[in-house]
Protein backbone atom coordinates (compact mmCIF):
# COMPACT_ATOMS: atom_id res chain seq x y z
CA UNK A 1 0.00 0.00 0.00
CA UNK A 2 2.58 2.72 0.78
CA UNK A 3 4.72 2.36 -2.19
CA UNK A 4 1.24 2.43 -4.52
CA UNK A 5 0.72 5.57 -2.55
CA UNK A 6 4.38 7.11 -4.07
CA UNK A 7 5.09 6.13 -7.27
CA UNK A 8 7.58 8.71 -8.55
CA UNK A 9 9.41 6.87 -5.60
CA UNK A 10 9.42 3.79 -6.75
CA UNK A 11 10.50 4.95 -10.20
CA UNK A 12 13.95 6.68 -8.82
CA UNK A 13 14.55 3.73 -7.26
CA UNK A 14 13.84 1.08 -10.60
CA UNK A 15 15.33 4.50 -12.27
CA UNK A 16 18.52 4.15 -9.99
CA UNK A 17 19.17 0.80 -10.14
CA UNK A 18 18.77 0.46 -13.66
CA UNK A 19 21.36 3.45 -14.20
CA UNK A 20 23.54 1.46 -11.73
CA UNK A 21 23.18 -1.32 -13.61
CA UNK A 22 23.58 0.17 -17.09
CA UNK A 23 26.63 2.04 -15.58
CA UNK A 24 28.29 -1.35 -14.16
CA UNK A 25 27.87 -2.93 -17.58
CA UNK A 26 29.36 0.17 -19.15
CA UNK A 27 32.61 -0.01 -16.95
CA UNK A 28 32.87 -3.94 -17.72
CA UNK A 29 32.83 -3.38 -21.43
CA UNK A 30 35.38 -0.58 -20.70
CA UNK A 31 37.47 -2.77 -18.41
CA UNK A 32 37.53 -5.60 -21.15
CA UNK A 33 38.47 -2.97 -23.97
CA UNK A 34 41.00 -1.59 -22.28
CA UNK A 35 42.55 -5.18 -21.53
CA UNK A 36 42.50 -5.99 -24.87
CA UNK A 37 44.40 -2.51 -25.69
CA UNK A 38 47.72 -3.94 -24.15
CA UNK A 39 47.93 -7.85 -24.66
CA UNK A 40 49.99 -7.56 -27.74
CA UNK A 41 52.98 -6.11 -25.35
CA UNK A 42 54.90 -8.46 -23.75
CA UNK A 43 58.20 -9.63 -22.88
CA UNK A 44 60.28 -11.08 -25.42
CA UNK A 45 63.36 -12.48 -23.01
CA UNK A 46 63.59 -15.72 -21.05
CA UNK A 47 65.51 -17.00 -18.44
CA UNK A 48 67.91 -19.33 -19.05
CA UNK A 49 66.53 -23.10 -17.59
CA UNK A 50 69.17 -24.19 -14.31
CA UNK A 51 69.28 -27.71 -16.44
CA UNK A 52 70.90 -26.47 -19.31
CA UNK A 53 73.61 -24.64 -16.94
CA UNK A 54 76.51 -26.97 -16.87
CA UNK A 55 80.32 -26.84 -15.54
CA UNK A 56 83.40 -29.31 -17.09
CA UNK A 57 84.57 -31.14 -14.26
CA UNK A 58 87.82 -33.37 -14.68
CA UNK A 59 87.80 -36.74 -13.47
CA UNK A 60 90.19 -35.83 -11.07
CA UNK A 61 88.15 -33.51 -9.06
CA UNK A 62 86.58 -34.72 -6.37
CA UNK A 63 83.15 -34.11 -5.62
CA UNK A 64 81.50 -33.57 -2.01
CA UNK A 65 78.37 -32.10 -0.41
CA UNK A 66 80.47 -30.26 1.87
CA UNK A 67 82.86 -28.23 -0.34
CA UNK A 68 81.05 -24.71 -0.19
CA UNK A 69 83.28 -22.37 0.55
CA UNK A 70 82.71 -20.89 4.18
CA UNK A 71 81.70 -17.22 4.43
CA UNK A 72 85.08 -16.45 6.15
CA UNK A 73 87.33 -18.67 3.79
CA UNK A 74 90.66 -16.11 3.54
CA UNK A 75 91.01 -18.04 7.35
CA UNK A 76 92.25 -21.14 5.47
CA UNK A 77 95.32 -19.33 4.50
CA UNK A 78 96.26 -19.37 7.90
CA UNK A 79 97.59 -16.17 8.55
CA UNK A 80 96.11 -13.99 11.43
CA UNK A 81 97.29 -10.85 9.78
CA UNK A 82 95.39 -11.08 6.49
CA UNK A 83 91.82 -12.20 8.70
CA UNK A 84 92.27 -8.72 10.49
CA UNK A 85 93.27 -6.92 7.50
CA UNK A 86 90.24 -8.42 5.77
CA UNK A 87 87.60 -8.32 9.01
CA UNK A 88 88.95 -4.61 9.11
CA UNK A 89 88.34 -3.59 5.34
CA UNK A 90 84.36 -4.99 5.71
CA UNK A 91 84.00 -2.82 8.88
CA UNK A 92 85.33 0.25 7.83
CA UNK A 93 85.40 0.62 3.85
CA UNK A 94 83.80 3.09 2.45
CA UNK A 95 82.08 1.50 -0.27
CA UNK A 96 80.89 -1.11 2.16
CA UNK A 97 79.82 2.03 4.16
CA UNK A 98 77.77 2.98 0.59
CA UNK A 99 76.04 -0.50 0.12
CA UNK A 100 74.50 -0.42 3.66
CA UNK A 101 73.06 3.12 2.62
CA UNK A 102 71.65 1.91 -0.57
CA UNK A 103 70.39 -0.82 1.34
CA UNK A 104 68.56 1.50 3.47
CA UNK A 105 67.41 3.09 0.64
CA UNK A 106 65.80 0.62 -0.84
CA UNK A 107 63.95 -0.23 2.57
CA UNK A 108 63.09 3.55 2.44
CA UNK A 109 60.77 2.87 -0.89
CA UNK A 110 59.86 -0.59 0.31
CA UNK A 111 58.16 1.97 3.01
CA UNK A 112 56.76 3.99 0.83
CA UNK A 113 55.11 1.78 -1.53
CA UNK A 114 53.60 -0.54 1.68
CA UNK A 115 52.28 2.89 3.04
CA UNK A 116 49.85 2.80 -0.79
CA UNK A 117 48.23 0.03 0.59
CA UNK A 118 46.96 1.74 3.78
CA UNK A 119 44.64 4.13 4.46
CA UNK A 120 46.02 8.17 4.68
CA UNK A 121 44.62 9.92 7.59
CA UNK A 122 45.11 13.43 7.90
CA UNK A 123 44.10 16.51 10.07
CA UNK A 124 43.12 20.47 9.37
CA UNK A 125 42.40 23.39 11.26
CA UNK A 126 41.94 26.84 9.92
CA UNK A 127 40.56 30.65 11.12
CA UNK A 128 40.00 32.63 8.08
CA UNK A 129 38.92 36.77 8.24
CA UNK A 130 36.98 36.88 5.56
CA UNK A 131 34.79 39.78 3.95
CA UNK A 132 31.76 38.28 2.62
CA UNK A 133 30.16 39.88 -0.48
CA UNK A 134 26.73 41.75 -0.30
CA UNK A 135 26.12 40.40 -3.57
CA UNK A 136 27.31 36.93 -3.80
CA UNK A 137 25.85 33.99 -2.54
CA UNK A 138 25.60 34.31 1.14
CA UNK A 139 22.82 35.73 2.71
CA UNK A 140 22.03 38.78 5.32
CA UNK A 141 23.10 39.63 7.76
CA UNK A 142 26.42 37.69 6.57
CA UNK A 143 26.64 39.00 3.52
CA UNK A 144 28.32 42.22 3.52
CA UNK A 145 30.42 41.95 6.88
CA UNK A 146 33.64 41.10 7.92
CA UNK A 147 33.66 37.18 9.84
CA UNK A 148 35.96 34.76 11.40
CA UNK A 149 35.35 31.19 9.20
CA UNK A 150 36.66 28.38 11.21
CA UNK A 151 36.93 24.74 10.24
CA UNK A 152 38.40 21.62 11.51
CA UNK A 153 38.68 18.24 9.71
CA UNK A 154 39.65 14.68 9.97
CA UNK A 155 40.26 14.03 6.54
CA UNK A 156 40.19 9.76 5.25
CA UNK A 157 41.41 8.88 2.02
CA UNK A 158 42.02 5.44 0.55
CA UNK A 159 42.82 4.07 -2.75
CA UNK A 160 40.85 0.09 -3.43
CA UNK A 161 43.43 -1.66 -4.88
CA UNK A 162 41.17 -3.73 -6.91
CA UNK A 163 43.81 -4.58 -9.58
CA UNK A 164 46.85 -5.03 -7.80
CA UNK A 165 49.05 -1.32 -8.75
CA UNK A 166 49.95 -0.70 -5.63
CA UNK A 167 50.31 -4.46 -4.39
CA UNK A 168 52.70 -4.68 -7.55
CA UNK A 169 54.58 -1.36 -6.82
CA UNK A 170 55.49 -2.91 -3.23
CA UNK A 171 56.31 -6.56 -4.12
CA UNK A 172 58.86 -4.65 -6.87
CA UNK A 173 60.07 -2.51 -4.10
CA UNK A 174 60.36 -5.54 -1.70
CA UNK A 175 62.79 -7.18 -5.49
CA UNK A 176 64.76 -4.07 -5.12
CA UNK A 177 65.41 -4.41 -1.60
CA UNK A 178 66.50 -8.05 -1.39
CA UNK A 179 68.54 -6.98 -4.66
CA UNK A 180 69.87 -4.30 -2.78
CA UNK A 181 70.73 -6.41 0.20
CA UNK A 182 72.51 -9.44 -1.85
CA UNK A 183 74.83 -7.11 -3.82
CA UNK A 184 76.28 -5.90 -0.83
CA UNK A 185 77.05 -9.26 -0.23
CA UNK A 186 78.65 -9.35 -3.63
CA UNK A 187 80.32 -5.97 -3.14
CA UNK A 188 81.95 -7.57 0.07
CA UNK A 189 82.66 -11.01 -1.34
CA UNK A 190 84.60 -8.44 -3.99
CA UNK A 191 86.41 -6.75 -1.40
CA UNK A 192 87.61 -9.86 0.75
CA UNK A 193 89.14 -11.45 -2.63
CA UNK A 194 91.24 -7.82 -3.53
CA UNK A 195 92.66 -8.00 0.11
CA UNK A 196 93.55 -11.67 -0.23
CA UNK A 197 94.79 -10.80 -3.64
CA UNK A 198 96.85 -7.71 -2.80
CA UNK A 199 98.26 -9.58 0.26
CA UNK A 200 99.44 -12.72 -1.63
CA UNK A 201 101.36 -9.86 -3.78
CA UNK A 202 102.68 -8.55 -1.54
CA UNK A 203 103.97 -11.91 -0.46
CA UNK A 204 105.26 -12.77 -3.77
CA UNK A 205 107.13 -8.94 -3.94
CA UNK A 206 108.91 -9.82 -1.10
CA UNK A 207 109.87 -13.39 -1.75
CA UNK A 208 111.22 -11.56 -4.93
CA UNK A 209 112.86 -9.61 -2.91
CA UNK A 210 114.58 -11.76 -0.72
CA UNK A 211 115.57 -13.36 -3.93
CA UNK A 212 117.18 -10.31 -5.46
CA UNK A 213 118.64 -9.60 -1.78
CA UNK A 214 120.19 -12.76 -2.45
CA UNK A 215 121.58 -12.80 -5.86
CA UNK A 216 123.35 -9.06 -4.83
CA UNK A 217 125.31 -10.78 -2.03
CA UNK A 218 126.01 -13.81 -4.87
CA UNK A 219 127.46 -10.97 -6.86
CA UNK A 220 129.52 -9.44 -4.32
CA UNK A 221 130.88 -12.69 -3.69
CA UNK A 222 132.02 -12.94 -6.67
CA UNK A 223 133.63 -9.49 -6.83
CA UNK A 224 135.57 -10.36 -4.02
CA UNK A 225 136.61 -13.58 -5.25
CA UNK A 226 137.41 -11.61 -8.39
CA UNK A 227 139.56 -9.22 -6.47
CA UNK A 228 141.48 -11.88 -5.03
CA UNK A 229 141.90 -13.59 -8.29
CA UNK A 230 143.31 -10.05 -10.16
CA UNK A 231 145.54 -9.87 -6.94
CA UNK A 232 147.26 -12.84 -7.34
CA UNK A 233 147.33 -12.30 -11.57
CA UNK A 234 144.92 -14.76 -12.24
CA UNK A 235 142.31 -12.55 -13.59
CA UNK A 236 142.56 -8.96 -15.13
CA UNK A 237 141.18 -5.58 -14.10
CA UNK A 238 138.54 -5.97 -16.99
CA UNK A 239 136.96 -8.85 -15.29
CA UNK A 240 137.08 -7.21 -11.86
CA UNK A 241 134.87 -4.24 -13.86
CA UNK A 242 132.57 -6.69 -15.44
CA UNK A 243 131.38 -8.24 -12.43
CA UNK A 244 131.09 -4.62 -10.45
CA UNK A 245 128.96 -3.66 -13.23
CA UNK A 246 126.41 -6.00 -11.94
CA UNK A 247 125.93 -5.22 -8.70
CA UNK A 248 123.92 -1.31 -9.69
CA UNK A 249 121.71 -3.90 -12.05
CA UNK A 250 120.81 -5.97 -8.81
CA UNK A 251 120.59 -2.78 -6.29
CA UNK A 252 118.02 -1.29 -8.74
CA UNK A 253 116.02 -4.14 -9.19
CA UNK A 254 116.09 -4.01 -4.75
CA UNK A 255 115.34 -0.67 -4.92
CA UNK A 256 112.44 -1.21 -7.61
CA UNK A 257 111.13 -3.80 -5.12
CA UNK A 258 111.14 -2.17 -1.71
CA UNK A 259 109.09 0.99 -3.93
CA UNK A 260 106.39 -1.76 -5.14
CA UNK A 261 106.40 -3.04 -1.69
CA UNK A 262 105.19 0.01 -0.42
CA UNK A 263 102.52 0.46 -2.86
CA UNK A 264 101.20 -2.44 -2.14
CA UNK A 265 101.00 -1.73 2.03
CA UNK A 266 99.19 1.41 1.07
CA UNK A 267 96.53 -0.41 -1.40
CA UNK A 268 95.88 -2.64 1.59
CA UNK A 269 95.59 0.36 4.07
CA UNK A 270 93.15 2.02 1.34
CA UNK A 271 91.13 -1.25 1.44
CA UNK A 272 90.94 -1.63 4.65
CA UNK A 273 89.16 2.18 4.97
CA UNK A 274 92.55 3.92 6.93
CA UNK A 275 95.32 6.41 5.24
CA UNK A 276 98.30 5.32 3.67
CA UNK A 277 100.43 5.52 6.63
CA UNK A 278 98.94 2.62 8.42
CA UNK A 279 100.39 0.13 5.45
CA UNK A 280 103.39 1.06 7.74
CA UNK A 281 102.11 -1.23 10.14
CA UNK A 282 101.65 -4.22 7.88
CA UNK A 283 104.82 -6.77 8.32
CA UNK A 284 105.45 -9.39 6.22
CA UNK A 285 103.14 -12.23 4.95
CA UNK A 286 103.00 -15.96 6.12
CA UNK A 287 100.26 -17.61 4.25
CA UNK A 288 100.12 -21.03 4.03
CA UNK A 289 98.69 -22.95 1.28
CA UNK A 290 95.60 -24.21 1.67
CA UNK A 291 94.06 -28.00 1.32
CA UNK A 292 93.28 -29.58 -1.77
CA UNK A 293 90.09 -27.92 -3.32
CA UNK A 294 87.38 -30.47 -3.90
CA UNK A 295 84.38 -29.25 -5.85
CA UNK A 296 80.36 -29.39 -4.20
CA UNK A 297 78.80 -32.54 -5.83
CA UNK A 298 75.64 -30.26 -6.33
CA UNK A 299 77.43 -27.40 -8.54
CA UNK A 300 75.06 -26.69 -11.25
CA UNK A 301 71.80 -27.58 -9.05
CA UNK A 302 73.25 -24.66 -6.39
CA UNK A 303 75.38 -22.54 -7.99
CA UNK A 304 72.34 -20.15 -8.98
CA UNK A 305 71.53 -19.52 -5.52
CA UNK A 306 75.28 -19.46 -4.10
CA UNK A 307 76.88 -16.48 -6.18
CA UNK A 308 75.88 -13.44 -4.63
CA UNK A 309 76.03 -11.36 -8.30
CA UNK A 310 73.31 -14.23 -9.57
CA UNK A 311 70.94 -14.22 -7.09
CA UNK A 312 71.14 -10.02 -7.17
CA UNK A 313 69.86 -10.15 -10.66
CA UNK A 314 67.52 -12.73 -9.98
CA UNK A 315 65.59 -10.34 -7.89
CA UNK A 316 66.31 -7.41 -10.19
CA UNK A 317 64.22 -9.71 -12.85
CA UNK A 318 61.85 -10.10 -10.32
CA UNK A 319 61.48 -6.60 -8.99
CA UNK A 320 60.74 -5.69 -13.38
CA UNK A 321 58.51 -8.33 -13.80
CA UNK A 322 56.11 -6.96 -10.82
CA UNK A 323 57.14 -3.48 -12.36
CA UNK A 324 54.74 -5.26 -15.47
CA UNK A 325 52.20 -6.16 -13.41
CA UNK A 326 51.82 -2.48 -12.35
CA UNK A 327 52.23 -0.68 -15.41
CA UNK A 328 49.04 -3.34 -16.68
CA UNK A 329 47.06 -2.59 -13.98
CA UNK A 330 47.35 1.17 -14.95
CA UNK A 331 44.88 0.39 -18.00
CA UNK A 332 42.20 0.21 -15.46
CA UNK A 333 39.86 2.02 -13.31
CA UNK A 334 41.16 3.72 -10.21
CA UNK A 335 38.57 3.51 -7.37
CA UNK A 336 39.56 5.66 -4.29
CA UNK A 337 36.95 6.76 -1.26
CA UNK A 338 37.58 9.73 0.66
CA UNK A 339 35.53 10.99 3.95
CA UNK A 340 35.85 13.79 6.39
CA UNK A 341 34.17 14.90 9.14
CA UNK A 342 34.50 17.50 11.91
CA UNK A 343 33.05 21.61 12.40
CA UNK A 344 32.71 24.57 10.83
CA UNK A 345 31.04 27.53 11.98
CA UNK A 346 31.09 31.75 11.38
CA UNK A 347 32.72 33.12 14.46
CA UNK A 348 33.86 31.06 17.62
CA UNK A 349 31.02 31.21 20.22
CA UNK A 350 29.46 28.35 18.27
CA UNK A 351 32.46 26.51 16.89
CA UNK A 352 32.46 23.38 19.50
CA UNK A 353 28.63 23.08 18.88
CA UNK A 354 27.42 20.00 17.65
CA UNK A 355 25.33 21.98 15.36
CA UNK A 356 28.47 22.74 13.49
CA UNK A 357 29.42 19.63 12.52
CA UNK A 358 30.07 18.72 8.80
CA UNK A 359 31.04 15.23 6.84
CA UNK A 360 31.18 13.83 3.65
CA UNK A 361 31.93 10.56 2.35
CA UNK A 362 32.96 10.89 -1.58
CA UNK A 363 33.47 7.58 -3.63
CA UNK A 364 35.63 8.47 -7.11
CA UNK A 365 36.34 6.67 -10.26
CA UNK A 366 38.90 7.52 -12.61
CA UNK A 367 38.84 5.64 -16.29
CA UNK A 368 41.74 6.09 -18.23
CA UNK A 369 39.77 7.39 -21.77
CA UNK A 370 42.64 8.85 -23.47
CA UNK A 371 46.14 9.67 -23.04
CA UNK A 372 48.10 9.94 -25.83
CA UNK A 373 49.53 6.48 -25.56
CA UNK A 374 51.48 7.17 -22.95
CA UNK A 375 50.04 4.01 -20.99
CA UNK A 376 51.03 1.82 -23.84
CA UNK A 377 54.67 3.44 -23.88
CA UNK A 378 54.97 3.17 -20.29
CA UNK A 379 54.26 -0.86 -20.45
CA UNK A 380 56.55 -1.08 -23.35
CA UNK A 381 59.33 0.53 -21.06
CA UNK A 382 58.99 -1.74 -18.31
CA UNK A 383 58.79 -4.57 -20.35
CA UNK A 384 62.14 -3.54 -22.14
CA UNK A 385 63.56 -3.32 -18.71
CA UNK A 386 62.64 -7.04 -17.94
CA UNK A 387 64.08 -7.98 -20.91
CA UNK A 388 66.84 -6.39 -20.44
CA UNK A 389 67.06 -7.22 -16.39
CA UNK A 390 66.23 -11.35 -17.63
CA UNK A 391 69.21 -11.26 -20.02
CA UNK A 392 71.45 -9.47 -17.77
CA UNK A 393 70.63 -12.34 -15.29
CA UNK A 394 71.54 -14.76 -18.60
CA UNK A 395 74.65 -13.19 -19.62
CA UNK A 396 75.66 -13.19 -15.34
CA UNK A 397 75.29 -16.91 -14.93
CA UNK A 398 77.10 -18.08 -18.02
CA UNK A 399 79.96 -15.26 -16.71
CA UNK A 400 79.49 -17.58 -12.93
CA UNK A 401 79.98 -20.92 -15.31
CA UNK A 402 82.93 -19.45 -17.23
CA UNK A 403 84.54 -18.27 -13.91
CA UNK A 404 84.51 -21.93 -12.35
CA UNK A 405 85.74 -23.63 -15.54
CA UNK A 406 88.73 -21.15 -15.79
CA UNK A 407 89.20 -22.07 -11.92
CA UNK A 408 89.29 -25.32 -12.64
CA UNK A 409 91.32 -25.50 -15.75
CA UNK A 410 93.82 -23.32 -13.74
CA UNK A 411 94.27 -25.40 -11.26
CA UNK A 412 93.94 -28.77 -13.36
CA UNK A 413 97.15 -27.91 -14.70
CA UNK A 414 98.74 -26.34 -11.74
CA UNK A 415 100.40 -29.24 -10.34
CA UNK A 416 102.18 -30.21 -13.20
CA UNK A 417 103.90 -26.83 -13.54
CA UNK A 418 104.39 -26.81 -10.01
CA UNK A 419 106.39 -30.00 -10.12
CA UNK A 420 107.92 -28.74 -13.50
CA UNK A 421 109.28 -25.70 -12.03
CA UNK A 422 110.67 -27.08 -8.24
CA UNK A 423 113.10 -29.56 -10.97
CA UNK A 424 113.86 -26.34 -12.80
CA UNK A 425 115.09 -24.85 -9.56
CA UNK A 426 116.70 -27.81 -8.17
CA UNK A 427 118.63 -27.92 -11.30
CA UNK A 428 119.62 -24.78 -11.48
CA UNK A 429 120.73 -24.52 -8.10
CA UNK A 430 123.21 -27.32 -8.84
CA UNK A 431 124.66 -25.66 -11.76
CA UNK A 432 125.24 -22.51 -10.12
CA UNK A 433 126.99 -24.34 -7.20
CA UNK A 434 129.32 -26.34 -9.80
CA UNK A 435 129.88 -22.87 -12.12
CA UNK A 436 130.71 -21.71 -8.80
CA UNK A 437 133.51 -24.61 -7.70
CA UNK A 438 134.94 -24.42 -11.44
CA UNK A 439 135.44 -20.72 -11.34
CA UNK A 440 137.42 -21.14 -7.73
CA UNK A 441 139.20 -23.79 -9.00
CA UNK A 442 140.29 -21.65 -12.05
CA UNK A 443 138.29 -23.90 -14.81
CA UNK A 444 135.51 -21.65 -15.41
CA UNK A 445 135.40 -17.95 -16.21
CA UNK A 446 133.04 -15.27 -13.89
CA UNK A 447 130.76 -15.05 -17.03
CA UNK A 448 129.84 -18.82 -16.01
CA UNK A 449 129.08 -18.00 -12.54
CA UNK A 450 127.05 -15.03 -13.04
CA UNK A 451 125.13 -16.86 -15.92
CA UNK A 452 124.42 -19.85 -13.59
CA UNK A 453 123.28 -17.50 -10.36
CA UNK A 454 120.99 -15.40 -12.77
CA UNK A 455 119.83 -19.01 -14.07
CA UNK A 456 119.16 -19.86 -10.36
CA UNK A 457 117.32 -16.63 -9.35
CA UNK A 458 115.61 -16.83 -12.56
CA UNK A 459 114.28 -20.42 -11.50
CA UNK A 460 113.56 -19.47 -8.09
CA UNK A 461 111.77 -16.51 -9.22
CA UNK A 462 109.15 -18.35 -11.38
CA UNK A 463 108.80 -20.74 -8.46
CA UNK A 464 107.73 -17.81 -6.14
CA UNK A 465 105.29 -16.71 -8.80
CA UNK A 466 103.93 -20.44 -9.10
CA UNK A 467 103.23 -20.32 -5.26
CA UNK A 468 101.67 -16.92 -5.34
CA UNK A 469 99.51 -17.94 -8.67
CA UNK A 470 98.46 -21.14 -6.62
CA UNK A 471 97.24 -18.92 -3.46
CA UNK A 472 95.68 -17.05 -5.85
CA UNK A 473 93.53 -20.01 -7.52
CA UNK A 474 92.44 -20.80 -4.14
CA UNK A 475 91.41 -17.31 -3.71
CA UNK A 476 89.38 -16.76 -6.90
CA UNK A 477 87.82 -20.44 -6.98
CA UNK A 478 86.18 -19.51 -3.26
CA UNK A 479 85.10 -16.24 -4.71
CA UNK A 480 83.84 -18.29 -8.28
CA UNK A 481 81.76 -20.40 -6.15
CA UNK A 482 79.94 -17.50 -4.33
CA UNK A 483 82.67 -16.69 -0.97
CA UNK A 484 80.02 -18.75 1.54
CA UNK A 485 77.12 -16.76 0.74
CA UNK A 486 74.13 -18.10 1.94
CA UNK A 487 71.63 -19.13 -0.73
CA UNK A 488 67.62 -18.23 0.02
CA UNK A 489 64.08 -18.82 -1.91
CA UNK A 490 63.38 -16.64 -4.63
CA UNK A 491 59.54 -16.67 -6.13
CA UNK A 492 59.02 -17.10 -9.20
CA UNK A 493 58.43 -13.77 -11.57
CA UNK A 494 54.99 -13.48 -12.54
CA UNK A 495 54.51 -11.03 -15.46
CA UNK A 496 51.18 -12.41 -16.64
Amino acid sequence: MGLSKNPSGIFSLVYSVRSLGTLGFVLVAAVSQLGCSFNDLKPMSHLIPAEDLTVPLDSQVKLSAANWPTADWWRAFGDPQLNALVNKALTNSPSMKAAAAKIRQAQAVEGIQAATLLPKVDGTLSSTRERFSANGTTPPPVAGTWQWLNQGSINLSYEIDFWGKNEAALQAAVGRTHASEVEAQARSLALATAVVSTYINLKLNNDELDLENAALNNHLKVLDLTNKRFASQLDSQVNVKQVEASIPASRSRIAELRENQELIKTKLATLTGEGASAGLNITSPKLKTPGTFGLPSQLTAELIGRRPDVVAQRWRVEATGNDIREAKSRFYPNVSLTSFVGLQSLGFDVFANGSSRVLGVAPALSLPIFEGGRLRSNLALQNANYDEAVETYNQTILDAIKDISDQLTSLKWFSERYSQQRLGVETATEAASLAEQRYSEGLASYIDVLYAQDQEISQQRALAQLKARGLLLHAELSRALGGGYSPFATSETNTQ
